[in-house]
């Protein structure tokens, strides 16, 4: 019951008996036990034009226990309490720098943005996990970033960590920045009617988090997606990863940048000023997007004669990309894919935005309330 509620919102009485296939009363039974546990809220609607009683109607409690999301990208890191239904209750958005790029580092900023998160919700609120996105590869038995190279992680034990940092029993979960941002949009997002999706994520890198029919593809260790490391030409520019030639560098926000002729490190700040500019006519900024719009539609050509998806979604940057050069990138697609199924792929952007990771974070946070709410939180009084 509770997974109904947390993924499509208030539903009726009558829809979860219908969609549990139980009797009336245990679905009362169940709501009163959810209540008192702080997880759901009842409301009876007024009386409408029909014939006999209302049925009430079942509601994530927004004053009740929350995840902590916490999405941690090369320029910032995001903190956020998301309630049950994915709302985001509070966040705290921190610049990263010299100081503050360590595993170390961030796992202390997080766990300590507990107290002030819990401070910010009713008196009945608690973090009942939290998950953690990670723009590198993850094992996501024992959140190990094996490597993170634009935050320069390697092999670090970051789920350990956290863990030993948190408040006692309280469960961590960490994921790929493409695999959580995928994870949320195929939940309740631009690829919720959609069972086979590829997430394509542009920050200072490039990854993508695939779905296929319905299930995450990861592959043997976690590794799968890191598309932007992909080699496009061998003699090309050095990589973060310590490569050369690789798609982020012909695709991330750092290529961008300097086709436009404009400073590196990539901020921001700084991309979405050129993304500006290009809307307003500016040449060089305009000629750096269509520039890059040629190199990505190469990059999802591969991945959909490899997978043959119905959606790519094309998330961070990317998003800014497709919404300035759609023509140019559908036009690099056609040239380099095969025509059956370059001519049933949709090219979308996400529905949660920037927050898609963030959001896809509080969904694996949420696993052990979900699975067991009474278990995870106690039996209610």
């Amino acid at each position: 019951m509770l997974g109904h509620v947390h993924r499509d919102g208030a539903l009726t009485r009558a829809q979860l008996t219908q969609r549990l296939g139980v009797s009336r009363s245990t679905v009362g039974a169940l709501v009163s036990d959810l209540t008192k546990l702080g997880l759901v809220q009842e409301v009876v609607p007024s009386r409408g034009a029909g014939v006999g009683r209302p049925s009430h109607v079942v509601a994530p409690h927004s004053g009740g226990p929350f995840v902590v999301a916490v999405d941690i990208d090369v320029a910032h890191v995001t903190i956020a309490a998301v309630g049950l239904g994915g709302a985001v209750l509070a966040r705290e958005v921190v610049p990263t720098g010299a100081t503050l790029s360590t595993p170390e580092a961030i796992a202390e900023l997080a766990i300590d943005a507990i107290a002030r998160l819990r401070a910010a919700g009713g008196p009945d609120s608690r973090p009942a996990g939290m998950g953690v996105s990670v723009p590198g590869t993850v094992d996501r038995r024992s959140g190990r970033v094996g490597v993170a190279p634009n935050l320069g992680w390697h092999n670090e034990a970051f789920g350990t960590l956290l863990t030993e940092l948190a408040p006692d029993g309280l469960p961590i979960a960490v994921g790929n920045d493409a695999d959580l941002a995928v994870l949320a949009e195929h939940r309740r997002g631009s690829a919720r009617d959609c069972d086979d999706v590829v997430y394509l994520m542009g920050r200072v890198g490039v990854g993508a988090g695939i779905i296929i029919d319905g299930a995450p593809l990861r592959g043997h260790d976690g590794h799968a997606g890191e598309i932007g490391h992909n080699a496009v030409d061998v003699s090309g520019p050095l990589c973060h990863c310590g490569k050369t030639g690789c798609m982020e560098t012909y695709v991330g926000d750092g290529a961008l940048l300097a086709l436009a002729g404009r400073p590196l490190p990539p901020t921001d700040e700084a991309v979405a000023a050129l993304f500006a500019d290009a809307r307003a006519g500016d040449p060089a900024a305009l000629a750096a997007v269509r520039g890059v719009a040629q190199p990505l539609g190469r990059a999802i050509a591969s991945l959909v004669n490899t997978l043959n998806p119905e959606r790519v979604l094309l998330g961070g940057s990317l998003s800014e990309l497709l919404d300035i050069a759609r023509p140019e990138i559908e036009a690099s697609l056609e040239r380099f894919a095969l025509e059956a199924p370059a001519s049933t792929v949709q090219l979308m952007q996400p529905t949660f935005g920037a927050d898609s990771a963030l959001l896809g974070a509080a969904e694996i946070a949420f696993t052990s309330l979900l699975a067991d709410p009474l278990g995870a939180l106690g039996a209610p009084v």
